[in-house]
Formats: C-alpha cells, structure tokens, sequence
C-alpha cells in the first residue's frame, strides 16, 4: 500500500508533461508516465524526470517513449501487481479524431485508444481517476447519410468504468474560469472506486472542491481568477529587442522587458531572474508579403478574436484557411497545434512557443525539447514544440486539480 503521505499516479498519454508538472506541483509523486511521441517525452524527461526526479520509474519499464498498447501486451503481469499501489491514473487519449477543431473523423485509428485506457485502468485498478478530452468527445459522430450514431465515446467510457466498479462524474469544463488565459473548454471526468475511500466518497466531490479552493489557490500565487494575453506575454514583445536563437539556426530570438503584471512575475519565477532571453523564444521568418497583410489587419480589422475565413479571406488577401487576431485585452481563443492560427495582438507576426507556453500556463522555467515546428508526411509522426503545448492539459488547472484530487 501507498505511505499515506505520498500519494502516487500514473500518466496516460503524457504528452509534455502539462498534467505531470500540474501533479508535482500539487504534491503528487509519479510512478512512470507512458508518452508514444519521442518528442513530447524529451521535453517531459528534461524537466521533470532529469532536473526534479518527479518519477519513481519502475526497474522493468524502460525510461524512454512507450506506445500504450505495448506495455499493456509486454507487461500485464506487472501492470496487476500495482493494484493497491497506485492512487491515481490521470490523463486522456489523443483527441484530434473527436476535436471540432479539426476534421472529427470517427475513423482516425487514436480514437480507439480509449479501449486501451479502458483495458489499463482494469489492470490496475487506481482508487481515482482523472480523464480529460477535447469538448466533442461528448458529441455523438454524423454518418456519412446524415444520421447520429446513438452512443458518444463519453458514454462509452463512462458506462465502462462503471462497470469496472467506479463512481463516475463528468463534466465540461471552461480553464478560463481557473486562471488560464485562455477560453479553454474541456471534458473532465473522475472516479472514484467504490469501497476503496469509503461509501460516502463520490466523484462529484472533484468539482465542488475545484471551485472552493479556486480563489485561495489563485490569490496565495497573486493571480485574478481571470487573466488576459496581454496580461500573460507583454513582456515578449519582439520590439524588445533580439538575439540569435541559441537553439534554432538562422533565426532570432526575443529578450525580456521588465515583469508587467503578477502573471508574469508568476511564470517568470526560478527562471528569469539570472536570464535575459526566454526559452523557446523563436520568432517565425515572415516574408514582406506576409507581415504587410498582417499589419493591414491589425490596423484596420474591426474585431479581435473572430475568425476570419471564407470571404473575408480574399478581402484581406490571406493565403490559408482563416486566422484569428488575438484580443489584447481579453482572452485567447483554444490554442490548437497550428501557431499560424493566430496573430500576435501588436505586432504582426504569429506568436512564439513561449508566447503558447506562457499562454497555457507553462512557466519559463519549462524548457520545450526538439523541432519548433515540422512539416509534410512528417507531420504525422512528429511532435513539435509548437505541437506539443497545443496538445497540454494547462499545468496552472492541473495544480489545482491535483491540490482537490488529494482532499479526495
């Protein structure tokens, strides 16, 4: 059994480690995460398993990108013995098949993945769990003639671990109102299993604890309930001034000014104090085609954090499928793994990893590993930075989550 004052978890599709960094945080120790992008796990093993030994990584799971399929078939026997050991499995499969931000293709082979979460949490019978998916995991997909099938994935997986013996509770739920600076809305779900923390532990207990430690949680870091980008990244202004990139050839990197507002003396602390460039800084080579439209639209386009497509897009002579200007005195709209998405809210350029970072409540001193961005068939296998905080549960509401997780 768990020393009652360690609590221990295991996290499913890690990713860079958004949730792991928000469980550290919060008091949580790791048993071993399971990450199949090699990408994403570099940036999870640089910062949280080399410089804080978050991980009590087991003798017989080697410390590197594992493909959750493969350690359920190469390791059953040992994924048993942890039952009783393990007090929580966090974390939720890929989700691009069921995002509406994306084609929601009910084929796409990731979405079947949460067959295989099912068949883990089985093994290793946690006391709680804690799932987390894009909104349209709780929509039913279209058929092709227009018909709705009957059952979401949500269903499915909630009537599956009930089954396996857990209280279920889910809910959507809006990061923006935790902090984040961002209109991030997301489906969470927890359960508890039954007869493990008494009759009268229920899973809904997650979501009343999350909203009364909310404002105490906040106010002890000197953050308001609501942020905004401005408030987020006013201090990585590419007027600044640049450097070259020290981890990105041909290309310039931005410094710091001075802190602006408590958000930014929050994600700034352990890092910028003896640092005058920030990691993952890079800004994009924009050609003077690019940059003159973006200057039209920040001078002249009527709204912020609107998409601008279909028509519009001609009007404005923009090249893609559509773009969204970011609102300086408001929040952002989801940050997806596509930065040219977005426009910087003053200045006529795409944002930069940190911006993204900073935005989803990762701090300065979280370094992001690997490419900046990737590109052709590569795009398939890769994990860029860019990529991987677009993909991250927010390590500010992870905190939290882990500080509700623990009164549980």
């Amino acid at each position: 059994m768990c020393n009652l004052g360690t609590k221990k978890y295991i996290d499913l599709f890690a990713g860079c480690g958004g949730l792991s960094l928000g469980l550290h945080l919060s008091g949580w120790k790791g048993a071993f995460a399971i990450e199949k992008s090699p990408f994403a796990f570099e940036t999870l093993r640089h910062n949280l398993i080399n410089n804080k030994q978050h991980f009590d990584w087991p003798d017989w799971l080697e410390c590197k990108e594992h493909d959750i399929c493969k350690v359920i078939d190469d390791h059953r026997e040992h994924l048993q013995l942890l039952r009783g050991k393990i007090d929580l499995v966090a974390g939720g499969p890929p989700c691009q098949g069921f995002s509406m931000a994306g084609k929601r293709v009910e084929e796409d082979v990731r979405n079947k993945l949460v067959y295989s979460y099912i068949e883990f949490i089985e093994l290793v019978q946690p006391r709680l769990i804690l799932f987390e998916n894009v909104k349209g995991f709780t929509y039913a997909f279209k058929k092709q003639n227009g018909d709705v099938e009957s059952d979401p994935y949500s269903k499915i997986v909630v009537e599956k671990l009930e089954f396996l013996g857990y209280n279920i509770k889910a809910k959507v739920v809006d990061f923006s109102e935790y902090g984040v600076p961002q209109r991030r809305k997301r489906f969470i779900l927890v359960g508890v299993l039954n007869n493990k923390l008494g009759s009268n532990k229920k899973a809904s207990v997650f979501f009343e604890k999350i909203n009364s430690l909310k404002k105490q949680f906040l106010n002890e870091k000197g953050l308001k309930q609501i942020n905004t980008v401005e408030d987020a990244i006013s201090d990585l202004l590419q007027s600044n001034g640049t450097v070259p990139c020290p981890d990105r050839k041909r290309f310039c990197a931005g410094i710091y000014s001075e802190q602006k507002t408590n958000y930014q003396k929050f994600m700034r602390k352990g890092y910028a104090e003896d640092k005058a460039v920030p990691d993952s800084h890079s800004f994009a080579h924009h050609n003077n085609e690019t940059i003159s439209v973006f200057s039209a639209l920040l001078n002249e386009y009527p709204v912020k954090n609107k998409r601008i497509e279909n028509k519009e897009r001609d009007t404005w002579n923009i090249k893609k499928r559509g773009i969204i200007i970011l609102d300086a005195k408001g929040l952002s709209p989801t940050l997806t793994t596509h930065p040219d998405d977005y426009i910087h809210y003053s200045e006529p350029r795409i944002l930069t990893v940190r911006e993204y970072a900073r935005i989803q409540t990762f701090p300065d001193w979280y370094e992001i590993k690997k490419k900046y961005t990737t590109g052709g068939k590569l795009r398939k296998i890769e994990v860029p930075r860019y990529t991987q905080i677009g993909n991250a549960i927010p390590p500010l509401f992870a905190e939290l989550a882990g500080l509700a997780l623990k009164d549980i």
